[in-house]
């Protein structure tokens, strides 16, 4: 996952409005949105590489969802960071007590950038910075830095999630996702991965041979609980693969 944007509203009629891309190898196995065999309450897409997840709702109100950070330095690490997702949608812990049990482990993996909580909570965690923040009400985005770091693609999703906020619907959460616009080059971050990587990178929808966005979702949370959840999968250079559309 490389980017998403989203409005926490505690107490609002629609207290979580998320649009979230996935970015990644398109030969890498996922399967899409959906209930897993082996734990149903959870309702995630699922990376068949390691078994873990980007972005899923679990029971009683639970959220999860993933980006890394962009470090061409770091090692590589054992561990996948997508069973941090899985690990809170399938347990029990509160977000608070998860949050207990994330920090003395966090170094264990590459670096992430986590969201997580539930009905009353909404809680972030950047692996770097180890300084977990219990969100407030606003608009936020994050893509592969930390939170609000003004890339030109998530400035630009942001400003669009703020103008349709009014009246959320998956097709207008789709349409900020699925932007191929590139910025200047002059705008680029440099995150050391050379000026081509950073222009291929730079569009909020990526679509290459190798390499893009491979799921787009749109989440809406109400506030009777009830939630709407709703993915694309998407091909090499774009080519849309299908839709799932989950109402719980």
């Amino acid at each position: 996952m490389c980017l998403i944007v989203f409005a926490w509203r505690p107490g609002h009629v629609q207290p979580l409005v998320l649009a979230a891309n996935r970015d990644e190898f398109y030969d890498r196995p996922a399967l899409p949105l959906g209930p897993w065999e082996d734990a149903p309450q959870v309702l995630a897409g699922r990376d068949l590489e390691a078994g873990g997840a980007w972005l899923g709702i679990g029971a009683n109100g639970r959220f999860a969802a993933l980006t890394n950070i962009r470090d061409p330095r770091q090692p590589p690490f054992g561990r996948s960071r997508g069973e941090l997702v899985a690990e809170f949608l399938r347990g029990e812990l509160s977000a608070a007590a998860y949050l207990d049990d994330l920090l003395p482990r966090a170094a264990n993996y590459a670096g992430f950038n986590l969201l997580w909580g539930d009905r009353e909570q909404l809680w972030f965690f950047n692996s770097r910075e180890a300084q977990p923040r219990l969100l407030e009400a606003g608009v936020y985005g994050l893509s592969n830095a930390t939170l609000d770091t003004p890339w030109p693609k998530l400035d630009k999703a942001k400003a669009a999630l703020k103008e349709v906020l009014h009246q959320p619907e998956p097709q207008a959460l789709f349409a900020i996702l699925t932007d191929p616009q590139r910025p200047d080059d002059a705008s680029l971050p440099d995150t050391g991965i050379g000026l081509a990587s950073e222009q291929l990178l730079s569009s909020v929808f990526i679509a290459s041979r190798t390499y893009g966005t491979r799921a787009c979702s749109a989440l809406i949370v109400h506030a009777d609980g009830s939630r709407l959840l709703v993915e694309r999968s998407f091909g090499p250079y774009g080519g849309h693969l299908g839709e799932v559309r989950l109402e719980v």
